[in-house]
């Protein structure tokens, strides 16, 4: 093999900038949900935010503002983002699919039509059978994709994935409609297809956390593994991996992440396919830095999205599902068509 074609994993990783960009995306990060807090219908004074914080006071509105209403919003927007970009990333890992992406592949119209199917049927629903459902809609979603994009002669690839992807999630956001026009719940269910962190409590935070943070903490533990599959099957397999296993516990990761933070900001796309070819192209190959830097840069996005949200038209709200898809498409449309470039 000449030097030329040898992989060239560790020469393209770049812990030092790695690092640099954990640290200064988590001084990024606090600066932003410091500003998420702060800024709203109501404007208040960062000294107010401090004070609300770690001096809390319930008699004064403003501190009710910030506890209540701003601090787990800012919070849940940091967290879903960390879901969204990493579960992206173990996806392109796992497959080797530049457009893997929870939104694209069918989990979050599978989280969808199982949340609309809540609404219908169990009005009223807990919060964490809510989730659990969203679990089970996502990997619905997921193995529909899969089984379907499988089933054309020459098996999966990157092309068929997308329009199999495409055509579950029209056929499952169809189906999620037609629930909520029969049963009357089109209204509960249009937050979750616009999307936002609009109206998350303590309630919401309390239970996404642990699953939010398990999965982080499992990405973490599974992304050498990551890094060797996404080498290729082959050569993984030829390295003594046990390929299955890994994709395995991979899908188990992704419909945690996907699922949790679907079920409570709902159908978001486009962060899980941005952020982690933004972390790959800054740090490198090698997923033991990918899936930090995904976490960090993921919730980057999500927070500063949410405030431009609230800062485009005030008083009113833009929604954040849309104001990211403003970044998502055209980034989809460009890789899209380096892949065809590619392939051809």
């Amino acid at each position: 093999m000449s030097a030329a074609s040898k992989p060239k994993t560790h020469m393209q990783t770049r812990p030092v900038l790695a690092l640099f960009i954990l640290l200064g995306g988590l001084i990024l990060l606090a600066l932003g949900l410091t500003l998420s807090i702060s800024v709203g219908a109501a404007d208040i004074h960062l000294l107010t935010v401090w004070e609300a914080v770690f001096h809390f006071q319930p008699d004064l509105t403003q501190h009710q503002i910030i506890q209540e209403l701003r601090l787990p919003r800012a919070l849940c927007g940091a967290m879903v983002g960390a879901g969204f970009a990493v579960a992206g990333a173990i996806m392109q890992g796992m497959t080797r699919n530049p457009l893997a992406d929870p939104g694209l592949l069918g989990v979050n119209a599978g989280s969808g039509f199982a949340l609309a199917l809540c609404f219908a049927l169990w009005p009223g629903l807990p919060f964490p059978y809510v989730i659990l459902f969203s679990f089970l809609g996502a990997g619905l979603g997921a193995g529909l994709v899969y089984g379907i994009g499988s089933l054309a002669k020459g098996g999966l690839t990157t092309v068929r994935l997308a329009l199999a992807g495409a055509a579950v999630s029209a056929l499952l956001v169809a189906l999620s409609e037609g629930v909520a026009i029969y049963y009357q719940v089109g209204q509960e269910l249009a937050f979750w297809y616009a999307g936002g962190v609009a109206g998350t409590t303590w309630l919401h935070i309390r239970i996404m956390f642990p699953w939010i943070v398990a999965g982080l903490i499992a990405a973490l533990m599974l992304s050498r593994s990551i890094t060797v599959l996404s080498l290729g099957e082959e050569m993984a397999a030829g390295l003594g991996q046990r390929t299955g296993r890994v994709k395995l516990a991979g899908a188990v990761i992704v419909l945690i992440l996907a699922g949790a933070a679907v079920s409570t900001v709902g159908m978001i796309g486009f962060i899980g396919l941005v952020i982690p070819h933004v972390a790959r192209f800054l740090v490198g190959v090698d997923y033991r830095w990918i899936i930090p830097c995904s976490a960090v840069l993921g919730s980057l996005l999500m927070v500063f999205a949410d405030i431009g949200a609230r800062m485009i038209n005030p008083p009113y709200e833009t929604p954040v599902g849309a104001l990211i898809s403003l970044i998502g498409v055209p980034f989809f449309l460009y890789l899209a068509r380096r892949e065809r470039r590619e392939l051809g």
